[in-house]
């Protein structure tokens, strides 16, 4: 069972990926092209050369991620270093017989195996763009649920007061786990009302595809305000717990790796300015947005907090 969720990102600033293949056959017909872009952006969506979601791209100028650079552009340390590294080391990733637990200040504590885990909460598209602290960013097609779908069933206490996630542990197989550098297995954690936002998901697909192993099959978070760090990978443990747990980059360089890591173009990395991001497959940088321009659903989860400080 397959639901499609409305989608949080702008539908007018977004293309699914067959319109993006559709676009590519459109744009090789040669000299109309300028003058049907033109007509579709004076007269909007609905004039789109029989194509509403071609039109909707010509108009917005922004488009999908493509696959392959989705599938090929991923930081995946377990995998190894450099963006090519995971998917190069994609076997290496063991993904049979997954289960993820959800435990700790929870009235329901319960282990879930894939099958069950999708067949309780069928997955739907959800359109979100991804914005890495290293100032590069996507547009791309999750295929999951939201995370506040599975709090509910276990029923947080109410003590719990952040959301601990632990990811896979198995440096028998993924080498880069035994550099002692590292305090491995990768965690990450959320507020608890930051994990129930709509816009926090469980991703099991990507592309109408089951989840890659380089994008964290096969089951990943997806917090799209946030910095891509924030989105743990291959999570094994859902832990709530009443104080806010350490993670993995927070822990190797907290002047870096903000616990919030909440998108922000007003605080600068470092080593260099959040305030310009390069949408992988562009030539060019664009301006980044305030919580990676979901502020409207979510800058109130950050009311009289100093976000230059709570980074």
């Amino acid at each position: 069972m397959f639901v499609r969720y409305p989608s949080r990102h702008r539908e007018s600033a977004v293309t699914p990926y067959q319109a993006y293949l559709n676009r590519r056959q459109f744009l090789r017909a040669g000299a109309g092209v300028g003058a049907a872009v033109a007509t579709v952006a004076a007269a909007g969506p609905a004039a789109a050369m029989g194509d509403p979601e071609a039109a909707r791209e010509a108009a917005n100028g922004m488009e999908l991620t493509a696959k392959s650079d989705a599938l090929s552009y991923n930081n995946f340390l377990e995998l190894g270093s450099g963006k090519e590294a995971p998917k190069e080391n994609a076997h290496l990733l063991p993904t049979d017989d997954w289960t993820v637990t959800v435990d700790g200040l929870v009235n329901r504590p319960m282990t879930f195996g894939m099958d069950d885990l999708t067949k309780r909460f069928p997955p739907g598209e959800h359109i979100h763009r991804l914005r890495c602290v290293e100032a590069w960013s996507m547009v791309l097609p999750w295929q999951g649920f939201p995370l506040k779908a599975l709090l509910d069933l276990v029923e947080p206490l109410g003590k719990a007061g952040f959301v601990a996630f632990r990811s896979i542990h198995a440096p028998e197989k993924l080498p880069n786990q035994g550099n002692g550098d590292y305090p491995w297995p990768y965690s990450e954690g959320l507020r608890l009302d930051e994990a129930r936002n709509p816009l926090t998901l469980l991703a099991t697909g990507l592309y109408g595809e089951s989840l890659p192993p380089q994008n964290g099959a096969p089951v990943r978070l997806v917090v799209p305000w946030k910095y891509g760090f924030k989105s743990a990978k291959s999570i094994t443990h859902i832990t709530l717990v009443e104080d806010r747990p350490e993670t993995f980059w927070h822990t190797v360089a907290p002047e870096e790796y903000g616990f919030y890591a909440n998108v922000n173009p007003d605080v600068d990395h470092p080593r260099w300015s959040q305030a310009r991001e390069r949408r992988i497959g562009d030539l060019f940088k664009q301006p980044t947005e305030m919580f990676n321009g979901y502020g409207d659903e979510v800058a109130h989860l950050y009311a009289g907090m100093d976000l230059k400080k709570h980074y």
